[in-house]
């Protein structure tokens, strides 16, 4: 069941949300209720709904199948502060 819901925001705000979902195509609505599952991940483990922009770049690295990210981030961390 949906339930309206009623938010104050600066006008900026809700210019950079408006433009936001017209790129990204999606809703106000479905922007904030994505961020509210978000926030209530930990306590409910249901799926939500990628962003295009995550989807967009899902998959564009290819890495080995072996390929061991803590030892890589170890290596790239000591050459970065020696």
């Amino acid at each position: 069941m949906e339930t309206k819901l009623t938010l104050k925001l600066s006008r900026k705000t809700i210019q950079k949300a408006k433009h936001y979902v017209l790129v990204n195509n999606t809703s106000i609505s479905k922007l904030v209720e994505n961020y509210f599952d978000s926030l209530t991940l930990n306590e409910k483990k249901e799926e939500y709904e990628i962003s295009p922009a995550v989807k967009e770049l899902s998959g564009v690295i290819k890495l080995k199948k072996n390929f061991n990210r803590k030892e890589s981030y170890g290596k790239y961390l000591n050459e970065k502060y020696k």
